[in-house]
């Protein structure tokens, strides 16, 4: 059976997403200054993550029960495939808090989830968000012993701590439950997904005590960087939808953000050897380049999308997806092919 075609929606916002890690990582600034894209183009990655193995699954018609626990093993072995790339990533040395390992616990952490209904994934979704950020400050002060503290660490207290970002995911499975390309799923996102991050900012701004800084992992980011990433998608849907009078101008325009977006794996994964290189330079003669710098940061952006746009145009899938599609097959899915 064909492949169902890619939601171009979906690949503007995997690709604005990474642009905008690019960004967050290279961009000079003074001080501790916090930049709009950080902490935000993790979570728009992730909740983007929850989507995509939604549609895995079935999208708005969850696949037939006997095609699930094939389907549910190929999410495990790209979760692993995350994990082992994200250590040998964080190995680089690139000075970049690398997403990838965290990224295979969250998928695993999701696998159970997958097939549950929309109301009981909601109520999971804001049990984590209000539950999962004590759970770590918990975690922070226990004295753990180095296996604990690993687990510890990829589940609650490191910089993407899987069980307090897996609301993101579970949200974005929840959309691709919804029938993404109809109007009203796409209009409640961007409604929903706005109403999350004022209850969210709002409570940082009111409430004594209560953050929503990038990366504080508090309930208030949650639900104030979850609802951007949410808005953004239905609003990126609902520009490039098929039956949209400007959607034809702003596909041209976004195509090649597109196009970067649906090799994203390979542009992180390229980003984060890029920057490993540029501070083996830095060490060793100061670098022709800052790292961070501007043109540094041009010439991620700008090479990315010229790479991505031409390796499209003529291959289709990117390299490293086109990897990971072969290498996460299922064993049945291997021989019945």
């Amino acid at each position: 059976m064909a492949a169902a075609p890619r939601i171009v929606g979906l690949d503007v916002a995997r690709g604005l997403a990474i642009l905008g890690m690019f960004v967050a990582h290279a961009v000079p600034r003074a001080g501790g200054t916090e930049l709009l894209v950080d902490g935000r183009s993790s979570v728009l990655f992730a909740t983007l993550a929850g989507v995509s193995l939604g549609i895995m699954t079935g999208s708005e018609r969850p696949i037939v029960r006997v095609r699930r626990l094939d389907r549910s093993l190929s999410i495990v072995l790209r979760a692993l495939i995350l994990f082992l790339l994200g250590i040998m990533l964080v190995t680089l040395d690139s000075g970049i808090a690398v997403i990838l390992d965290y990224y295979g616990i969250m998928f695993l952490l999701l696998v159970p989830l997958l097939f549950l209904p929309r109301w009981a994934l909601a109520a999971l979704a804001i049990v984590f968000a209000f539950v999962a950020p004590r759970l770590a400050i918990a975690a922070e002060a226990a004295d753990a012993g180095p296996v604990a503290a690993l687990f510890a660490e990829y589940l609650l207290t490191g910089y993407y701590p899987a069980l307090v970002w897996l609301p993101y995911l579970v949200v974005g499975l929840i959309a691709a439950r919804s029938d993404l390309r109809n109007p009203r799923t796409q209009g409640a996102m961007v409604a929903g997904g706005t109403l999350l991050a004022l209850l969210g900012y709002g409570a940082a701004l009111v409430l004594p005590g209560v953050t929503a800084e990038a990366h504080s992992d508090s309930t208030a980011e949650v639900f104030g960087s979850g609802g951007v990433a949410v808005a953004v998608i239905g609003m990126l849907l609902w520009l490039t939808a098929d039956d949209r009078a400007i959607s034809r101008a702003t596909r041209t325009v976004f195509s090649p953000i597109a196009a970067a977006g649906s090799m994203a794996l390979t542009l992180y994964t390229l980003q984060i050897v890029t920057l490993a290189a540029f501070t083996v330079l830095s060490d060793d003669s100061g670098g022709a380049i800052a790292y961070p710098g501007w043109p540094l940061l041009i010439g991620l952006i700008v090479g990315s999308l010229v790479f991505a746009s031409a390796w499209r145009a003529i291959y289709g899938a990117g390299p490293l997806e086109r990897l990971m599609t072969r290498l996460s097959q299922s064993p049945r899915s291997r021989v019945s092919a």
